[in-house]
């Protein structure tokens, strides 16, 4: 069956891990034992986020002055080729016979969506709170909490949602005819019609699961399963009494009730998903992807 494959950015890059290609490739090569046993029997399209890895180019970028700051649809460019390379790398490893590819993935947002006025999506490095709000005041950045305690901070930015995938029909012609595909890095570029038609840039981050839900969609495919670095759903995540769902009807999440920019967005495409094609989607690890779709770990949401 085909099955798309949403692999977050915080999955390739751990809590407490620096922000570095080794540990990005020791991360995916754990990660590629696992797909690699689905591939073999299922049809596999990859899309990964980028929050760390846009945010760490956007401060590289920042740093040098000799050049304005490259804008976020580039950037988002770029972490789509380095974290392709690094997926293709330990997926050619773990499944030589397969030919995989990935696509440079524009996505058409609308330019009045409100998301431009209340940044949500987390990227870059992890702060302390006095950290972020100087560099906020330096920057001009928006900032908030990432996780329950507030200890955690983080840049956020604008995350609209996503419209449609330019390169649908190119993705869908490689998945026909066998190939493991790599594609909407990020959520996609974020795009928007320019005067003359063609796709132009617009300054965002799209969220990857939202993208994951209408690639799926569009794809046609049997499940949309949800990979990140917590092992499912929790029901009063952070607390003393929080617990995994196991399983749980697509109309009784509330995606509102999770966190904006990081479980929320998995709830709401894993319900929209669901409720859209009467198919299951799944929420839980990275390394237990047999695992999540055979119910023996993570969240399974059903129509």
């Amino acid at each position: 069956m085909r099955i798309l494959v949403a692999i977050g950015g915080n999955a390739l890059l751990k809590r407490g891990d620096t922000l570095g290609i080794g540990e990005q490739r020791r991360n995916m090569a754990e990660a590629a034992t696992a797909l690699a046993n689905l591939a073999r029997e299922h049809e596999l399209v990859l899309v990964h986020g980028n929050g760390p890895q846009v945010g760490l180019l956007a401060l590289e970028a920042d740093a040098y002055k000799g050049a304005p700051p490259y804008p976020l649809d580039v950037l988002g460019a770029e972490s789509q080729g380095m974290i392709g390379y690094v997926i293709e790398e330990a997926m050619r490893r773990a499944l030589p016979e397969r030919e995989i590819v990935t696509v440079l993935t524009q996505t058409l947002v609308d330019p009045a969506d409100p998301a431009f006025a209340k940044p949500s999506k987390p990227i870059g490095p992890v702060y302390d709170k006095k950290t972020a709000q100087a560099l906020a005041a330096e920057r001009g950045w928006s900032v908030a909490p990432d996780g329950p305690d507030g200890k955690a901070w983080r840049r956020v930015v604008a995350s609209p949602a996503p419209r449609s995938i330019v390169q649908l029909a190119a993705i869908r012609r490689l998945v026909d005819s066998g190939c493991l595909v790599v594609c909407a890095g990020g959520g996609g570029i974020p795009v928007q019609p320019g005067p003359e038609g063609a796709p132009e840039g617009v300054e965002a981050v799209i969220d990857k699961d939202l993208a994951a839900c209408l690639l799926a969609k569009d794809l046609d495919a049997a499940c949309l399963l949800i990979l990140t670095d917590v092992d499912g759903v929790y029901k009063a995540w952070g607390t003393p009494a929080q617990k995994r769902i196991e399983a749980v009807s697509a109309r009784a999440l509330d995606p509102a009730s999770f966190a904006a920019g990081s479980m929320g967005p998995k709830i709401e495409a894993a319900r929209d998903f669901a409720l859209a094609t009467g198919r299951p989607a799944f929420i839980g690890a990275l390394g237990k992807a047999a695992d999540i779709l055979s119910g023996r770990s993570g969240t399974r949401i059903d129509p």
